[in-house]
């Protein structure tokens, strides 16, 4: 007999990236009074991770809970990036509604479609929170309209379309349910929570299960499983029998050792936990995203929606090179392997895959942000590794016909730059679908359909076109026919022609060559890209050469010499740039961008061997 479980509600907030997910949080922490009168509370609490600090962007999904007039709200804050799409599509099945956070400016993003998308699809209510209501060229009349189009667009049933809104500042803590009246706290907010999202329910009597939506990990206890009771109730030292749905044959049986429920920002330790409860369940060994926690006498696994594919992927290998092993702690295959899987406990979007080589693996992801989020995090760790250029994962339909994976990009550009972008994706086979004028006719919303691969190395050079000024923003579109061959990179690279240090008066006659990406007093070996040429074909120069010393002296020979400082490229810039027959060393200090084959003769030969 199935009972509803009043004094919880559990809510994921979902949104496009940048819309104040992570700050509403934040604000709904500070108001139920999670945090002591003096308490020093840092912005965006919710964003633990260094990474997510310093990027203002949230990765993984993280669980909260506040109390608000004795029930509790279970707050799930998730990723609004198109690369973590994956976090979001898995928490949805441990709440029983969304709060959808759309920017009172910018409205209705691709990535808000997305998310929306996956919500309507499990049936889930939508509470609608137009944000950012104080900025001063808001515009909440016309984001309802775009947001009741997107209801529409995306077959919602009329209970869902018949969904509040809810008018916000999470910056200044305050919400109303009038477009035009300020608020005084987030009380409309919780009200709206307590009167809109139905209270979970399940069979308090029925055997046990528990659906696993989130792996977390921790060195002393391992994986811990986080998911939703969905039956009965979970005791610790309970015997408990780990199956999947989309895996008959697994069925583990194991002890439940330590049982935690949320509370604000810690995890309270508690002996059961009834249906409705989100609990995270440690010293389970060989626990999955998707398993699910059943009673030995009723094994009965729930349905999880599969996740979307990765469509890119890059080689991740030993460091060969001649500075390898100087600067990282961790360099053997061994520890690269190890530290690669133990990332699959916790990304379900993530493919690590053995090569026939011991010393390198393929890795696949989402996007190029997904996978460097992943190199930055290792070279943090002390590892030192190098990567090869992200390439795009294709597929054959049953016709054998090539596929390749597509992207909607959405561009607001300031109208002086939309034709640079239009010509610059164009060669790199996008299409235009869509053109409209936004903020009073000063800027141009471009909408183009594109591949994967058109876009791998154009955010850099899109931030150039329009002077910083550009919001590029994509969404996945699924499968379509190859598009034709692109060309990644019309400029060549300048590259070191003999190991040592490099010198000022070497790096002078280089800069007349093109931009250089070092400086002097760097260790540089033959085969290194040090800069870019202007010219289309790479360029070897020795940044080595030392001045011959005479005895004689004339005027001006003595004056300092003057460089250019040089582009020094992040690890995103540096992944763009590099083309397919290089690759990008990481190291904990360094950064350097070499060709696969250092030796310039079998260089030379390997392109004759290509193009024969």
């Amino acid at each position: 007999m199935k009972e509803k479980r009043e004094d919880i509600r559990n809510v994921a907030i979902i949104a496009h990236v940048d819309h104040g997910k992570t700050t509403l949080v934040d604000e709904l922490l500070k108001q139920s009074g999670v945090f002591r009168e003096n308490q020093e509370v840092a912005e965006r609490v919710m964003d633990s991770n260094d990474i997510e600090r310093e990027r203002g962007i949230t990765i993984l999904s993280k669980n909260t809970a506040v109390t608000y007039k004795n029930t509790k709200i279970n707050i799930i804050d998730t990723p609004g990036h198109a690369d973590f799409g994956g976090e979001v599509e898995r928490v949805l099945k441990m709440v029983n509604g969304v709060i959808l956070v759309v920017d009172a400016f910018e409205g209705a993003m691709p990535q808000t479609k997305f998310v929306l998308r996956k919500a309507l699809e499990l049936k889930l209510p939508v509470i609608v929170c137009i944000n950012k209501i104080d900025r001063p060229e808001a515009r909440p009349e016309e984001v309802i309209d775009e947001v009741l189009e997107l209801f529409l667009e995306l077959d919602a049933d009329d209970s869902q379309l018949d969904c509040p809104f809810v008018f916000a500042s999470a910056k200044e803590g305050t919400a109303s349910l009038k477009a035009d009246e300020a608020g005084s706290s987030m009380e409309p907010l919780f009200e709206t929570i307590l009167e809109y999202i139905p209270a979970p329910e399940g069979d308090p009597e029925a055997g046990t299960q528990v659906l696993i939506s989130t792996i977390d990990y921790n060195e002393y206890v391992g994986r811990i499983g986080i998911g939703k009771v969905d039956n009965g109730t979970i005791k610790v030292n309970e015997e408990v029998v780990i199956c999947n749905h989309h895996d008959p044959d697994k069925q583990i049986k194991t002890k439940v050792s330590k049982l935690y429920e949320f509370d604000g920002l810690d995890r309270v330790e508690v002996k059961e936990a009834g249906i409705g409860s989100i609990v995270a369940i440690s010293g389970i060994e060989g626990i999955h995203i998707g398993d699910t926690l059943c009673a030995p006498d009723n094994v009965s696994p729930i349905p999880f929606q599969k996740i979307s594919e990765p469509t890119i992927a890059m080689d991740v290998m030993v460091n060969d090179s001649p500075l390898a092993g100087q600067e990282g702690k961790y360099v053997t295959s061994r520890h690269i392997r190890e530290r690669l899987f133990k990332e699959l406990n916790t990304d379900v979007s993530l493919r690590v895959e053995e090569t026939d080589s011991t010393e390198r693996f393929k890795v696949s992801g989402r996007g190029e942000l997904h996978l460097s989020v992943l190199i930055e995090n290792m070279r943090r760790e002390g590892f030192e590794f190098a990567v090869s250029k992200a390439e795009v994962l294709y597929k054959n339909d049953e016709n054998g016909k090539l596929l390749e994976p597509m992207e909607l990009a959405y561009i607001d550009v300031p109208n002086d730059f939309s034709g640079a972008v239009i010509e610059k994706l164009g060669t790199r086979k996008g299409e235009l679908r869509n053109m409209s004028s936004i903020s009073g006719g000063t800027y141009t919303r471009l909408e183009f359909s594109i591949p994967v691969r058109g876009l791998i190395g154009y955010r850099g050079e899109f931030m150039t076109d329009t002077k910083g000024n550009g919001i590029l923003n994509t969404v996945f579109d699924g499968y379509a026919p190859y598009k034709g061959d692109i060309q990644y990179r019309k400029q060549g690279s300048l590259i070191a022609f003999e190991a040592g240090e490099s010198i000022t008066y070497g790096l002078f006659n280089a800069q007349e060559r093109g931009t250089l990406f070092i400086g002097p007093g760097e260790k540089v070996y033959a085969g290194m890209v040090i800069g870019q040429t202007g010219r289309a074909e790479d360029i070897e120069i020795n940044v080595c050469k030392k001045k011959q010393l005479t005895n004689t002296r004339a005027s001006g020979s003595d004056e300092a010499l003057k460089l250019t400082p040089p582009k020094l490229l992040s690890l995103e810039q540096a992944l763009d740039f590099i083309d397919t027959d290089e690759l990008l060393e990481v190291t904990p200090t360094h950064l350097r961008i070499r060709k696969k084959i250092l030796d310039p003769t079998l260089r030379k030969r390997a392109a004759i061997n290509k193009k024969a």
